[in-house]
């Protein structure tokens, strides 16, 4: 008996591993009521206008004991975007800017993910906007872990970063209206 025990330990151990393994990779939905995305712009070279988009929506697959396993996918509404202002929100969903008809979503898919310490990582990828899509950086802060009032695990996240919106084809107003626009995007998510 001693013998067949010592034969297939190895098997166990590797095979509970493997189990481990498989189990530090958890999928966390965006919760789209409990998830900020706001952004400035300076206007006239004076003063920042804050706007934000009412509608994102994702996944974030997190491996903590591998960041590079992590991966983070991200669609904004474009046509959620408001600055408390309607008739500068509706210009804002016009061709000059972000042309909702034709590009309604903005995107952002991760290319990679890496640990900067221990509460924060490193996150590249693709945005794509108004049908331009290019590279991002950007370092994410685990700002929280707990349980919804329901008992679900949820996982908060933070990043700010900036973006040139002339890259991405949007070049109205230049130079009255900033081409940089600072990005903050707070993000709730819920284990599945």
């Amino acid at each position: 008996m001693g013998n067949i025990i010592k034969r297939w330990m190895p098997m166990v151990v590797a095979l509970s591993t493997m189990g481990t393994l498989t189990a530090s990779a958890q999928t966390y939905q965006i919760d789209p009521v409990h998830t900020s995305l706001i952004f400035r712009v300076k206007h006239m070279n004076t003063a920042y206008v804050y706007g934000r988009f009412n509608q994102v929506t994702g996944t974030i697959v997190l491996n903590e004991a591998n960041p590079a396993r992590s991966s983070v996918n991200i669609e904004v509404d474009a046509n959620s975007v408001y600055t408390a202002n309607e008739q500068r929100d509706n210009h804002l969903r016009s061709p000059d800017f972000f042309n909702t008809r034709q590009f309604p979503t903005i995107r952002f898919v991760s290319t990679q993910v890496s640990r900067v310490n221990a509460n924060t990582v490193r996150v590249r990828g693709n945005l794509t906007m108004r049908g331009v899509t290019r590279p991002i950086t950007a370092d994410v802060v685990l700002t929280g872990k707990g349980k919804s009032p329901q008992g679900r695990e949820i996982i908060g996240f933070e990043t700010t970063f900036t973006i040139r919106r002339s890259e991405f084809g949007i070049r109205y107003g230049l130079p009255g209206l900033g081409d940089e626009v600072r990005v903050t995007l707070s993000v709730e998510a819920g284990r599945q």
